[in-house]
């Protein structure tokens, strides 16, 4: 049901809970607002669905979700939207969540292109925010950008028969060393010190894959891009030794993402860090009928898994229940007996 608000002269779409952010937190969480009977909305500033699995590394396989021993990530993204299809519910992408403001006992979220949503509750969803990568210091590297070098890896393919130079010492230049073994025709990771800022069984398969030659390993940093006929074709890099030239075709930077919260900073919210703390038995925030789940939820012993969003997620909206409809006594629900529910659900072929 819409209205019309006077003030902004925008049509007042009426849910029950605004999810901001369509990656697999968001994604999982519209999924569960079905099951209990939630109207929801969920918007995106980006162009697709997917939020940091598309964007950063939608190829890398992923091991740690339950009964999936292994999936990519654009993978587990286009299962949870197989997943949340039943129910119907609308992604808005392109639509980045600028305003919160309280009204009555109910929140209006405004987007930056205009969209208005009256809604019960609020679910941030938003990861680390939008990302920024940290980008290579020298005053030649804007002009490669997208031609020769790249702060992401969206489509493995694209490195096929490649010499690949890969820069950084963390867990995604390393995954990526590895992932594109077979793919590149040589790989060599470039990182400042011996020692990597990786989980450690990662840092032993890259030591094994180079003591097997299928890696080179150079300690140093860059100092100069080099390009031929107007390409990007090598590297002068400092090393303990002394400067030496590297040559490839692509060169993949992964120095990390500065994170940014954007409008969402600007929100009366506490934050440390660019995090949000919340209460653990339900991942309120400090605003009651607003939620933070995900990355961007903050508590001890916190874990940045996709398996605890979930879970955080399903645990937010039995909360967010109680603010939608306060004079219902929600039921239990199995989404296995309820029959109304599985009729809905297998109406996809799922």
């Amino acid at each position: 049901m819409n209205e019309t608000d006077q003030d902004l002269g925008q049509p007042v779409e009426t849910t029950d809970v605004v999810i901001i952010g369509a990656g697999p937190a968001g994604l999982w969480t519209m999924f569960e607002a079905g099951v209990i009977g939630l109207r929801c909305v969920t918007l995106d500033a980006l162009d697709r669905p997917g939020g940091q699995c598309t964007e950063l590394y939608p190829d890398k396989p992923i091991y740690d979700i339950p009964a999936v021993p292994r999936c990519s990530a654009q993978e587990l993204v286009d299962r949870l939207l197989e997943q949340c299809a039943p129910f119907g519910f609308p992604i808005h992408l392109g639509q980045r969540a600028d305003s919160l403001e309280r009204i009555g006992e109910r929140w209006r979220v405004t987007t930056r292109e205009g969209r208005v949503f009256d809604t019960a509750t609020v679910m941030i969803a938003a990861g680390n925010g939008a990302f920024v990568p940290q980008r290579v210091a020298l005053p030649e590297a804007a002009a490669f950008e997208d031609r020769g070098l790249h702060y992401a890896v969206r489509q493995a393919e694209r490195f096929r028969g490649r010499r690949v130079l890969i820069a950084g010492g963390g867990d995604s230049a390393l995954d990526w060393a590895l992932a594109l073994r077979g793919i590149a025709s040589h790989i060599t990771l470039l990182h400042r010190r011996a020692n990597f800022r990786a989980a450690q069984a990662t840092s032993d398969a890259v030591k094994a894959a180079e003591a097997a030659g299928q890696i080179d390993f150079v300690v140093g940093t860059l100092d100069a891009l080099q390009e031929v006929d107007g390409q990007l074709a090598g590297a002068r890099v400092k090393t303990l030794q002394g400067e030496r030239d590297l040559a490839f075709d692509e060169l993949i930077a992964l120095f990390g993402l500065v994170p940014d919260l954007g409008p969402i900073a600007r929100w009366p919210l506490e934050a440390r860090a660019g995090r949000i703390p919340v209460d653990t038995s339900n991942y309120e925030t400090a605003l009651p009928g607003v939620f933070a789940i995900g990355d961007i939820a903050l508590y001890d012993n916190k874990q940045k898994l996709i398996l605890s969003a979930f879970h955080e997620g399903s645990l937010a909206l039995r909360k967010a229940y109680a603010y939608a409809y306060p004079d219902r006594q929600r039921t239990h629900v199995h989404s296995s007996y309820d029959a109304a529910l599985q009729e809905k659900l297998a109406s996809t072929g799922r």
